[in-house]
């Protein structure tokens, strides 16, 4: 892996954007089943509501799955977990398409987010490392643009074919793409620098730093708070802005737009002003969500809303990512691991509540009443966060190599840019 010190000033390492590949891969599949929902149904002998379950034992998965498999990989070459993760996500996929078992299918889709979660959990940790830490930030926007952009082509993509092709075309797609990922994945590592020393204890003794759980407070609640609002947006958009169904997809994919410009925003900025960026993007996340309550009864205006809560919103991923395994000083794997929950956690809670307001009599207006109020929480631990950074120097992951040819993480003291 190329280190940080061998890069071309102002440009990344080759691997980030393989990397950022691989997560747009485990983006699209974990997504791409809402728009394939009725026809996997109507195959698989089951109800709708029943096939949503596919969605949410995903996300179940990646809550637990990311700590647990980051743990489990822990002393495996970085390389080989990576290639084993894609690997795994490969079979799933295969196992998926060639089932006309609903439960099998459920637990191909459990398996997959599992090693979702250990191709997360590692990837992170190469990523900041590969880039340094003076575009950690940077690196992780790529990679979490990753993520992004599965919204914006990859589960449009996805869903398109499907209709045409069926459900188990997508399925197919990404094991073949995963699989020859794998094999990219594999050369862009080389073996002889993939080695870390770890530490199982030094990995659980980095939980005990308060500025790494106000960073993984931060992302839980800006995801929380923009999912709360962005799970219910279809009705709102139809019933309430009167944008016609047909053009519902339209809407969704300048969210993406938005999204994929606030990571790329948030990676720029985030390396040089981390607290004023993520301060100043979930306050404007508050009021954009605040004014989607009055405002979003005409279809410009909504539009426009639903643009900028994807922009404002995901400004904040990238930088609180970073963050988080910067403070996990020498042991960044199982960190990076509990970001992905705290990201799902959020998610998972906040479509929750709104579910419940949007069956109140708030109607329409009671999810994006939930996100607001959610974001507006944001402010707490990002405010504690710079509040405590102006006084503490931060710790950082760095690598020096061994006689062998090795590379040895070791911590290092450095001035934090907090």
């Amino acid at each position: 892996m190329p280190s940080a010190a061998g890069n071309t000033p102002g440009k990344l390492p080759f691997v980030v954007w393989v990397l950022a590949a691989g997560t747009f891969l485990m983006g699209t599949t974990e997504f791409v089943i809402a728009g394939l929902l009725p026809e996997l149904a109507g195959d698989l002998g089951v109800s709708v509501s029943e096939a949503g379950l596919l969605i949410t034992a995903f996300a179940i998965g990646m809550i637990i799955g990311s700590p647990t498999m980051a743990m489990a990989t822990l002393r495996l070459p970085q390389r080989q977990t990576l290639i084993l993760a894609l690997t795994v996500f490969s079979l799933g996929h295969v196992v998926a398409a060639l089932s006309s078992s609903f439960t099998v299918v459920l637990i191909a889709r459990v398996v997959t987010a599992l090693v979702t979660g250990a191709f997360w959990s590692v990837g992170a940790v190469i990523a900041t490392t590969a880039a340094g830490p003076a575009a950690s930030a940077r690196a992780m926007g790529v990679m979490i643009g990753g993520l992004t952009l599965a919204n914006v082509i990859g589960v449009p993509l996805g869903s398109f074919v499907g209709q045409y092709v069926g459900w188990r075309g997508p399925f197919w797609a990404l094991a073949v793409v995963s699989a020859l990922a794998a094999a990219v994945i594999g050369r862009c590592i080389p073996a002889r620098e993939e080695h870390v020393g770890v530490s199982v204890r030094s990995e659980i003794g980095a939980l005990r730093h308060g500025r790494l759980w106000l960073a993984l407070s931060a992302a839980m609640l800006i995801m929380g708070g923009v999912l709360a609002t962005y799970t219910y947006i279809t009705p709102l958009l139809t019933d309430r802005a009167g944008i016609p169904e047909g053009a519902v997809p339209l809407v969704l994919i300048a969210f993406g737009i938005g999204a994929l410009g606030g990571t790329t925003t948030g990676g720029r900025l985030g390396d040089r002003l981390p607290m004023a960026t993520t301060i100043t993007a979930a306050a404007a996340t508050t009021l954009v969500l605040f004014l989607m309550i009055p405002l979003s009864a005409h279809p410009v205006t909504a539009t426009a809303l639903v643009f900028l809560m994807g922009l404002t919103g995901f400004t904040v991923n990238p930088i609180v990512t970073a963050l988080a395994v910067r403070f996990a000083g020498n042991a960044p794997t199982l960190t990076s691991a509990l970001t992905t929950s705290a990201f799902n956690t959020g998610i998972a809670a906040g479509s929750a509540v709104a579910g419940t307001a949007l069956e109140s009599s708030l109607g329409l207006t009671g999810p994006p009443l939930v996100g607001t109020m959610i974001a507006a929480l944001t402010l707490l631990p990002l405010i504690a966060l710079a509040v405590c950074g102006t006084s503490r120097a931060g710790r950082i992951v760095a690598q020096r190599r061994a006689p062998a040819g090795e590379l040895i993480e070791e911590p290092a003291e450095v001035r934090s840019p907090l």
